[in-house]
Order: C-alpha cells, then sequence, then structure tokens
C-alpha cells in the first residue's frame, strides 16, 4: 500500500526557504477567513454569523450543545484546544548510525504524544509505535521547549501503539472519549507537532469523513480506521483527534500520500487504543487472544491458491497444538464467522479476537468441502513475536 504513509518526521533540511512562500499565503488565506470562513462556518452549523443582524441559533437548526465542550453560539475550536492542547506533548526519537566519511552520527526523527494517565511520578504518554521503533533514546518536549528523558514503557506492532512514559507530575491528562459515538460529519480537531517542534500543539480542524476504514498497510497488517480531513502532516503521528467535547476519540497515525489525492487521514479509535495502552502500562505488552490459524481473504486465495471463495477466510495452515487444531479446524476450511461475527478480512479476524481474553470460548462457523458447520474453541494467548 505505498499510498499510505505514516506522520511522523525526520529530520531534514532547513524550512526557511519555504517561509516566504508560507507567509503570503498565510496572510491571504487569514483574510479568506475572516471574511468569508465565518459566514460559511455559521451557515452550515445552522447558525447566524455573529454580529449579523439574524445573529443567533435558528429555530430547529444548530448544534446539539450537549456535543460541545462549550457552546456559546461562536466557533467551538478554540475552547477545545485550551482543554486538549496542553495535554499534547512532542517525541524524539534518536538513532546512531555511522557515516563513511564523519563516523558516528545521531539522526532524530519525531511525532506526538497524549498524556493519558498518571500513575505515581510518571506521566504516561500514548502514541504511535513507528515513533519509537528501533529508538536508543527517547525525549518527550513539552511546553517552552523544554526536553525530559523519556522510556518506552510498551510497545505493539499490530495496532501502532506505545506507550512511553516521564517523570513528571504537572502534565495534564487528557481525557478519553467513547469512539463508538462518533458518526460521519462531526467536527473533530487534530492536535500536534508537524515538521518541527517549532510548530507545536499545531490545531488542524475537519470532520470525520468516515468510520472503520479498513486500511491495509502491509501483507500482514490492516487497520480499521477513522478517516478525518484534518490536515494531519509529518510529525502529527500520535498526537489526538478530539471531539467538539475536548475528549480524545483517536490516535492520529497516517495519511494518503499522493498528488491526486487531499484531505485523507486516519486516526485508531480510542475505545480500541485503550485497551492495548492498558495492556502495555500494566505488562509491557499485549495480552492478545490467539486462535492458531494462517488465513487468506478472497483475492489473496484467488492471486495466490488459485482458490476461489465468495465468503469468508481461505484457512490456509493450521498450528500444531493450537485453538484451531484443538477445536478440528483444518486447512482448506473457510471461516465465515468467528464468535457469530463474519469475517472477511485478517483485520476483521483481528478485531473479533481483540474483544476476547485468553481462555475465552469463541464459535467459529465453518465452510468444507461445501458444508457448514460449527466448531468452539478456547483462545489462548498469542505467541509475543512482535508480529
Amino acid at each position: 500500500m505505498k499510498y499510505f504513509t505514516y506522520s511522523g518526521y525526520k529530520q531534514g533540511p532547513n524550512l526557511g526557504a519555504y517561509l516566504v512562500v508560507a507567509l503570503l499565503g498565510a496572510i491571504i488565506g487569514g483574510l479568506l477567513v475572516l471574511t468569508v470562513a465565518p459566514g460559511y462556518i455559521a451557515s452550515r452549523a445552522g447558525l447566524s454569523q455573529p454580529g449579523h443582524p439574524d445573529s443567533g441559533p435558528v429555530a430547529g437548526g444548530g448544534l446539539p450543545s450537549d456535543l460541545l465542550l462549550e457552546w456559546s453560539g461562536d466557533w467551538p475550536v478554540p475552547a477545545v484546544a485550551e482543554k486538549v492542547g496542553p495535554s499534547v506533548v512532542g517525541i524524539i526519537s534518536q538513532t546512531t548510525y555511522y557515516d563513511w566519511f564523519y563516523g558516528k552520527r545521531i539522526a532524530e526523527s519525531g511525532g506526538s504524544g497524549v498524556v493519558f494517565k498518571h500513575e505515581g511520578a510518571y506521566a504516561y504518554i500514548a502514541t504511535n509505535q513507528h515513533v519509537v521503533a528501533d529508538a536508543q533514546r527517547l525525549y518527550v518536549v513539552v511546553s517552552g521547549g523544554k526536553r525530559l528523558d523519556a522510556e518506552l514503557v510498551g510497545e505493539d506492532w499490530q495496532t501502532d501503539l506505545a506507550v512511553i512514559r516521564v517523570k513528571d507530575e504537572s502534565l495534564p491528562v487528557a481525557v478519553l472519549g467513547d469512539s463508538d459515538l462518533l458518526r460521519p460529519g462531526e467536527l473533530v480537531m487534530a492536535i500536534g507537532n508537524p515538521l518541527d517542534m517549532e510548530f507545536e500543539r499545531s490545531v488542524t480542524v475537519g470532520v470525520v469523513s468516515g468510520l472503520n476504514r479498513k486500511v491495509r498497510y502491509s501483507d500482514e497488517r490492516e487497520f480499521s480506521l477513522i478517516q478525518t480531513d484534518a490536515a494531519i502532516n509529518p510529525g502529527n503521528s500520535g498526537g489526538p483527534l478530539a471531539n467538539m467535547r475536548g475528549e480524545v476519540v483517536g490516535i492520529n497515525n497516517m495519511k494518503i500520500a499522493t498528488e491526486s489525492v487531499e484531505g485523507m487521514g486516519f486516526a485508531i479509535p480510542v475505545n480500541l487504543a485503550r485497551r492495548v495502552l492498558d495492556d502495555l502500562v500494566a505488562y509491557g505488552r499485549v495480552i492478545r487472544p490467539y486462535l492458531g490459524v494462517k488465513v487468506l481473504d478472497a483475492d489473496d486465495a484467488a492471486r495466490y491458491l488459485g482458490r476461489t471463495i465468495s465468503q469468508g477466510l481461505y484457512v490456509a495452515s493450521v498450528v500444531s497444538g493450537s485453538p484451531a487444531a484443538k477445536a478440528g479446524i483444518r486447512q482448506g476450511d473457510i471461516i465465515t464467522k468467528v464468535a457469530g461475527e463474519a469475517v472477511a478480512s485478517l483485520g476483521d479476524l483481528r478485531r473479533v479476537l481483540d474483544r476476547h481474553r485468553p481462555g475465552d470460548k469463541v464459535t467459529v462457523d465453518l465452510i468444507r468441502n461445501g458444508v457448514g458447520l460449527q466448531v468452539e474453541a478456547t483462545l489462548a494467548e498469542a505467541p509475543q513475536s512482535g508480529r
């Protein structure tokens, strides 16, 4: 999936060459925002523009007050930014490499994070796994540019989530919301540190463009993400996506990077993230249930094995001694449902399994030689292979 790119940044050339053009664009854009945007936003929200003769909510229009952190008839974004922004930090990842001419060199890359809990003297910060991957040293950048030494608590490659911590009891904690309540068209805000810490806590606003978007990043990873048109730039990785109650509903992690596409960013739903983050804090890893099958979706079954299936997942192999093997699942079976939920991709299977714990019993609906049957499997804990 070459069009998807993570939204971390790597240290690169100086940005000064671009500032003149950017400044001109900012001035023009600012004038447009001041003159055009308020009326447009108000009309879209069912409100009159502040100061307009018809100022005030339109009968039957407007936004429900329970959706907003603070509703006074004005644009709600500043109140949300003031609530969520202080809990957002920058993250610097350092690695060492050797240059043929200059010898030992230090490379920096970075992203964002959000403080989600305190425990003892430590603040725990959620971010993306790809932000901290292979780091030899980690720093958290707080307000004013101060760098704090950070340590990795745990990381999860499958969900692209990680937890780091710093010894600081003063950092504000963000409120985690309920991503299952999100609706397409709902206003959301992304906060992060694009391009460099010079642009810390940058705020971008958009809407929820779609939910449960299946994004396949590689043959081994498929994500189910929130799609938004709030700008996600390099350095935003790991920062929060917030609703207008000032609650974190997602962790920003990637965008589509191609000249023909604009405004397609993605975030990990916080309801998925919450469970992963809790496991990382408690165990340093995710306690993930395991069925023990290698499966292919319809496209891959046709591409690699020449098998045509109209539904479900083709069982390419079964791990010896696994829950699947003990339940009687065989190579060549087609799994159509797990725990009563239809599965058509590896991501579907993982999402269903991740709602369970090792030791849980689940039903597995199969098609074998054209005949439907159902078996029961007792899930085990997944091996800690990193993949």
